[in-house]
């Protein structure tokens, strides 16, 4: 059972989150039906992330890893031999697509397949302009004596 969410009540009231929301009506039209291979996604580190899919039997050139506009594309499609004649098929090696939206920022930084399992390393970097910077607060020349200059004068006679 799919559910439909209203998000128009949302944009009237917030400014600057159009990207967040598009996010989440994509993730509801865009959700796949198969989850099949199993993957992991794991925190590495405090800008680092792992993506690990099971892809047994799939060979190096079976795969296709793409990243453009922050959305990450694995494919896998398996060139299959005709002389093989199997008794028993338990490996699946049909095609599929898994389809990872990245925040902004976050980079590809490589990919390894071992073990049937392929890990992709992703890390966020985010630019020097867009870290937070320390803002000083400069005081006032006026503000900064709490006694006014004719009573000091007086004192100092």
């Amino acid at each position: 059972m799919a559910t439909s969410y209203d998000y128009a009540p949302l944009f009237r009231s917030s400014i600057g989150f159009d990207r967040v929301f598009n996010l989440l009506e994509n993730a509801q039209r865009a959700r796949s039906i198969s989850d099949w291979p199993p993957y992991d996604i794991v925190k590495t580190g405090d800008d680092g992330y792992r993506i690990s899919i099971a892809v047994a039997g799939f060979a190096q050139d079976d795969l296709d890893i793409t990243f453009q506009s922050n959305l990450l594309t694995v494919s896998g499609k398996k060139q299959e031999s005709s002389a093989d004649a199997y008794l028993h098929r338990g490996v699946a090696g049909r095609p599929f697509e898994h389809r990872f939206e990245l925040a902004d920022h976050v980079r590809v930084n490589g990919a390894d397949l071992s073990n049937g399992l392929l890990s992709i390393d992703l890390v966020r970097e985010i630019p020097e302009a867009l870290k937070p910077r320390k803002i000083w607060i400069q005081g006032s020349p006026a503000l900064t004596s709490s006694r006014p200059a004719h009573i000091e004068a007086r004192e100092a006679a």
